[in-house]
């Protein structure tokens, strides 16, 4: 991975910035199914409307724009419009052979758009972060709550989708992989066993970023892992960081990173939601204030990323920012 070099010297002279909520950022285009579709998907047979990985065929000068957005309020690494781009979740949509497509066309935009903001200022390196989400299944809960022992996928079926994401991701120029918002670490392990087949048959090593999700109160995720045991199932690999995204907000994040900071050798990385939601699913809170929790992280040396989850904007990205550039990262623990 030829930006590799870069991206480690960058980690280890400052904490690095991750941008925020694509979701967030494309609701402010208002865009209705005839927008979703463009042209090319005028007479698609099924509703397209939600589908924001699709945006990256039908309105990529959008998607490029957020990318923009978060390059200009200090942001140095991008996540790609991808989300939702396996098989496994385009198939609620019908649109499962637009998969690779979808990947590599909205890794390139995030390419592009990073490409010439590194060009402006080569001291301050952009980089790609293929997002993985987790897929719309589990493979370690049963939907049906008649039976627990049924499961909607498999391992398998979670592994050949994913190598058929992370594949595009890497031919459109991807810099990291990103396995994010992890609510069941079986899947996330699926998508790290496809990941390091692809290290092995490409012949590279690919910095490989993995964020779970604490998803409330009891300090777990859904799949019941505390953040301790959620940090030793994904530690069979040499990841670039381990972190937390979603869910909560900064505050509510804080002892889970304080876990992960205190017992791994990796990076930390964290993208809280902007405060908790509303009763209307809005999130209230501001930049400043975003900024003013997230201190707490740098004053105690707890994070080398960070960056925003749902809710927050160029806006929140550019308070953090500024707050964490008077800050040194995070020092790696080295295990013996």
């Amino acid at each position: 991975m030829k930006n590799s070099e870069q991206l480690y010297k960058a980690l280890s002279e400052r904490i690095l910035i991750l941008d925020g909520a694509m979701g967030t950022m494309l609701q402010r285009y208002k865009f209705e199914e005839e927008d979703y579709r463009g042209e090319r998907f005028k007479d698609w047979e099924h509703p397209v409307k939600g589908n924001n990985d699709l945006l990256s065929l039908t309105q990529p000068q959008a998607i490029e724009e957020v990318h923009k957005k978060y390059l200009e309020a200090g942001a140095d690494i991008i996540e790609t419009n991808t989300f939702s781009g396996t098989t496994i979740a385009m198939a609620d949509y019908h649109m499962e052979d637009l998969v690779y497509e979808l990947n590599y066309e909205s890794a390139k935009i995030a390419r592009k758009v990073c490409d010439e903001f590194t060009a402006q200022n080569p001291d301050k390196p952009r980089f790609v972060a293929g997002s993985i989400g987790p897929t719309n299944r589990t493979a370690s809960l049963s939907p049906d709550v008649n039976d627990p022992g049924y499961r909607a996928i498999t391992f398998e079926e979670l592994r050949v989708a994913y190598k058929q994401q992370c594949e595009a991701l890497l031919d459109g120029g991807s810099d990291i992989l990103l396995v994010e918002t992890i609510f069941d670490t079986l899947n996330a392990k699926a998508a790290l066993f496809a990941i390091d087949e692809l290290q092995d048959e490409r012949g590279i090593k690919i910095p490989i970023m993995v964020s779970g999700t604490i998803t409330d109160a009891s300090g777990r995720t859904l799949s019941g892992q505390t953040a301790e045991a959620f940090l030793i199932s994904v530690s069979h690999l040499n990841l670039l960081s381990v972190g937390f995204n979603c869910a909560l907000g900064a505050n509510q994040l804080t002892p889970y990173l304080e876990t992960l900071a205190h017992n791994s050798e990796f990076h930390v990385s964290a993208y809280p939601n902007a405060g908790l939601p509303n009763a209307f699913g809005k999130y209230d809170e501001t930049p400043e204030d975003m900024a003013s929790q997230i201190k707490e992280y740098v004053e105690k040396g707890l994070i080398n990323i960070i960056g925003g989850c749902c809710g927050t904007t160029p806006d929140h990205i550019k308070a953090i920012a500024d707050l964490v550039a008077q800050y040194p990262p995070r020092k790696l623990k080295e295990f013996v």
